[in-house]
């Protein structure tokens, strides 16, 4: 054992840093989430119980949240129950939140109660951003990203699902109805129970079939042809893989290639990134406040879009 990297004995006694700042480092990401969330006028920006009510039991300040869920998204841990236990465990979420540990319930309300306001931030920081020159101007890459949503697979029609999926019902209710002939043949030597299960199946097929051609229906009246029950504005979408796809978005993402910052971002529903190249220049034209797009690629790919910065330098809000 001594030959090897050995650790300390947890019941030593050690003089720890009094305070959490000084577990937090000077260039640590989450300074900077401190400084500019507590400069944002977060009443003007829409968050809901900006000021805070004169009688009740106190609730979270906005500010606080908003800190949270900037760190999850820093860090990649979307989930609210997730970050609730992050608040309770990880130090720098402690310095964040001043040790406040939200339960994931008020995590998730505060992001389905403010997702225009959390908008309206983002596009704060895309300012900053340009006031501080940190977009590059000469060039952008554009590319899209499928992101699952939490609509099922199974959950979403289209007509050539849905005509499946009636081929496959009626088949059964096919294999079933031959077996109660085979029931009414062989007379006593069939369990009733039997008979009575098979019945059962019969009648849920049945029904399953009425949902599907009340599907059918709506499939046939919709614009893009595709139903989602739990999610109604994602889409199936294929992904890389041979065979596969999933029920979710299309996010169009335009990123600084110097410092790697987000400029300008979209979400859509539709499966393809052919006719987004163009759009999503001209977001990115917006953003870094460019005169014009030029060398732009044709459709059907996404890449690079240079853009000319404005002559006199200035920036436009």
């Amino acid at each position: 054992m001594g030959r090897f990297v050995e650790g300390q004995d947890r019941r030593q006694s050690w003089l720890l840093p009094s305070s959490l700042d000084d577990y937090v480092t000077a260039d640590n990401p989450v300074r900077v989430i401190e400084v500019f969330i507590d400069e944002l006028d977060l009443g003007a920006l829409g968050f809901t119980r900006s000021e805070p009510a004169a009688t009740g039991r106190p609730a979270y300040d906005p500010a606080t949240l908003l800190k949270l869920y900037l760190y999850g998204y820093l860090n990649r841990v979307p989930s609210s129950r997730r970050l609730e236990r992050e608040a309770q465990r990880n130090i720098e979420v402690m310095w964040l939140t001043g040790r406040l540990a939200p339960d994931h319930k008020t995590i998730a309300n505060f992001r389905r109660d403010n997702g225009t306001a959390i908008q309206a931030a983002c596009r704060q920081f895309v300012v900053l951003c340009r006031d501080l020159q940190l977009f590059a101007g000469a060039t952008v890459a554009l590319d899209g990203s499928k992101f699952k949503a939490v609509n099922n697979r199974d959950r979403n029609y289209t007509v050539a699902k849905v005509a499946k999926r009636l081929e496959q019902v009626e088949a059964s209710i096919a294999r079933y109805l031959a077996a109660l002939d085979r029931a009414d043949r062989e007379g006593n030597d069939v369990p009733e129970a039997r008979t009575q299960r098979i019945g059962e199946k019969i009648a849920a097929l049945r029904r399953q079939m009425a949902f599907l051609r009340e599907m059918e229906a709506q499939v046939e009246t919709a614009d893009d042809g595709q139903v989602s029950l739990t999610d109604p504005d994602a889409r199936s979408m294929a992904t890389s893989g041979r065979g596969t796809g999933i029920v979710g978005y299309n996010v169009q993402i335009a990123v600084d290639p110097e410092h790697h910052l987000v400029v300008a971002h979209e979400v859509i529903n539709e499966g393809h990134d052919r006719t987004q190249l163009v759009p999503m220049g001209d977001r990115a034209k917006q953003a870094t406040d460019a005169e014009a797009i030029v060398g732009n690629y044709p459709p059907p790919c996404a890449g690079w879009v240079s853009l000319i910065p404005c002559r006199d330098g200035s920036h436009r809000s």
